[in-house]
């Protein structure tokens, strides 16, 4: 009977430990208004997981996600999170591009009732390199409208990937730039394997015509508070060029 009582009791504290360690490798921060930065953590081999920065605005309707978690098992914790914290579901998520930590979790996601959405030029990469793809597709800039508040993106051109958007809250004044902006906090432009780092710069030049005062700009990875991100971006990228 010990045995069994003991048993029982050291599984009651495993399951509660990979629990926490599922939340533990997510982070939300409230941004401004009804908008939240939330953060995940995957493991590329580094001295310690590396983050990924994703959106996500709070409205009567429901919530928009703006990219996904990196993979299914940190898809319910986020889920469950915004449940917690503001007793809404999530709605829709929208993929700024093709790569896993904006899309890893669309599968599951789905699974949950969760509308996903991306650009057709990013479904059609998901194809070519087998990522998951998306329910509905947008083939040009496009306004979603969601408990009447409006999400905005827009396709500056290659950078980062050639198919990168970004997403532009207008009530907020908020950039959620991706991959496509490299945080103020790093020195370097990171995976540059799909990127086109000739056509990056005319590209940020175009998102800042666009936008030209806002009043943060969420990058990819890394820290989120600055709104110089695209500036800070094509400094790394004038340096990369330089003979």
């Amino acid at each position: 009977m010990l045995n069994f009582r003991f048993w029982m009791t050291m599984r009651w504290w495993l399951l509660l430990l990979v629990f926490d360690m599922a939340h533990a490798q997510l982070d939300i921060a409230h941004l401004t208004g009804n908008l939240y930065v939330y953060t995940t953590y995957h493991d590329l081999g580094g001295e310690k997981p590396y983050p990924a920065n994703g959106t996500y605005l709070v409205t009567d309707q429901g919530v928009a996600l703006i990219d996904a978690p990196w993979d299914s098992s940190q898809a319910q914790p986020l889920l469950d999170s915004i449940q917690k914290k503001h007793g809404k579901k999530v709605l829709l998520c929208i993929a700024t591009h093709f790569h896993a930590d904006r899309t890893g979790s669309f599968d599951y996601l789905q699974s949950k009732g969760v509308k996903t959405y991306s650009s057709k030029q990013t479904l059609e990469l998901c194809r070519k390199y087998n990522e998951q793809q998306a329910q509905y597709t947008f083939s040009k800039d496009t306004v979603f409208i969601i408990g009447g508040r409006k999400i905005e993106t827009f396709y500056p051109g290659p950078g980062h990937t050639q198919d990168n958007i970004v997403v532009w809250f207008e009530n907020e004044k908020v950039l959620h730039g991706g991959c496509f902006v490299k945080s103020t906090d790093t020195d370097n432009l990171g995976n540059l394997a799909d990127a086109d780092v000739r056509q990056w710069p005319k590209s940020i030049r175009r998102t800042l015509a666009k936008f030209p005062n806002p009043s943060y700009v969420i990058p990819g990875h890394e820290g989120w508070q600055s709104n110089q991100g695209l500036q800070h971006t094509a400094r790394l990228l004038t340096a990369h060029l330089k003979p």
